[in-house]
């Protein structure tokens, strides 16, 4: 099974592939498209040129891993995606892939993200892209939120949603990083690497002025769109 998690973000998107990765029977990749995202698009973001040079930028080249044999022989792969790195990029690979959306509320998302860059943007955030990746190639959603007020009961939930037996291994995973974290880690995954599972559930909404408040009001139709399809706890999980 392949599987691609597509999400935004500052978006519990690390966590899950920290969850899957925890297992013995998947390999894992970091946002095999980021590099040559930042290389096709001219994005400012942090440490664009040491991502250039640390990952491939041929985005054909990329896909054909995507498509191609999993790493290191585990019989199953998770795929760990930004949609807004996707404009351009070849996408024929996601139709072999289970496809799976995360979403998390456009507030936390910008707040979160605001702590980490100087000003964000509707790309940025990539509310848009994912509703558009959604319409084209269909899928599961599943919202971070969920997932953090009952790890264990969402990601058995999950599991069976896409015919996988569930691990308890997914629940916990060792500090300091995953080997296969791409070199944007040692800006973004701080929190995470000091995590040993998943942080327990949000609590109230933070506030959000001018800018910030416009671009969630712009945001938020898509999310409540995705939303609305989200898988919900089984009753038995």
């Amino acid at each position: 099974m392949k599987i691609a998690m597509w999400s935004g973000p500052r978006n519990l998107s690390t966590a899950m592939m920290y969850a899957f990765g925890a297992r013995g029977d998947f390999a894992v990749w970091d946002e095999p498209f980021y590099a040559a995202y930042l290389a096709r698009t001219g994005a400012d973001h942090p440490m664009r040129d040491a991502i250039i040079a640390a990952h491939d930028t041929d985005p054909d080249a990329i896909a054909a891993r995507c498509a191609g044999p999993i790493p290191t022989g585990k019989p199953h792969f998770y795929m760990k995606h930004m949609p807004h790195h996707m404009d351009g990029m070849p996408l024929d690979w996601a139709a072999d892939c289970v496809n799976v959306h995360l979403i998390r509320h456009p507030a936390r998302v910008i707040a979160s993200y605001g702590a980490k860059r100087d000003s964000v943007t509707d790309d940025d955030i990539g509310f848009a892209a994912q509703a558009a990746l959604f319409d084209r190639i269909g899928g599961l959603v599943i919202d971070s939120a969920d997932i953090r007020d009952d790890p264990d009961g969402m990601l058995r939930t999950l599991c069976a949603a896409i015919g996988l037996p569930f691990d308890g291994d997914m629940l916990s995973w060792p500090a300091g990083g995953h080997p296969d974290d791409g070199v944007w880690a040692a800006h973004w995954y701080g929190a995470i690497h000091n995590s040993t599972g998943f942080a327990g559930p949000e609590g109230p909404m933070p506030p959000l002025m001018d800018d910030a408040a416009d671009l969630a009001r712009r945001a938020l139709p898509h999310y409540d769109r995705l939303y609305a399809q989200r898988l919900q706890k089984r009753a038995d999980s």
